[in-house]
């Protein structure tokens, strides 16, 4: 069960990257418009090639995961990345986060414990 839980939050931290990076770089692009010039400057932003590294890196551990461990356990403890994904908009992106958003999260976690145990 360790190694599960292991495998899933690594995909998990490795999907809320993928996320991060991608809102990086995407505010980095600029207004959208369809010139050589815009594509260009998506193409060769490293924070879109660390975002697409991450996503690929998180769908190679989720085949892992899946070839390993039941869906009916593993899907569920997915739900570990919305803890992540709250706590780097926080941290990284600090975002003014609502009380209800936060006891959401408890109530993630309390979920995540029982799907555990």
């Amino acid at each position: 069960m360790l190694r599960l839980i292991i495998l899933v939050i690594s995909q998990s931290v490795l999907l809320v990257a993928a996320q991060s990076f991608l809102k990086i770089s995407v505010m980095l692009f600029g207004k959208f418009a369809w010139t050589w010039h815009y594509f260009k400057t998506v193409f060769t932003t490293w924070q879109f090639a660390v975002s697409g590294v991450c996503a690929l890196s998180a769908m190679i551990v989720w085949m892992y995961t899946l070839k390993h461990y039941d869906f009916s356990l593993a899907y569920p403890l997915l739900s570990i990345s919305y803890v992540i994904g709250l706590l780097a908009a926080f941290f990284i992106f600090h975002e003014t986060i609502p009380l209800t958003r936060w006891i959401g999260v408890v109530i993630v976690m309390i979920g995540v414990y029982f799907i555990a145990k």
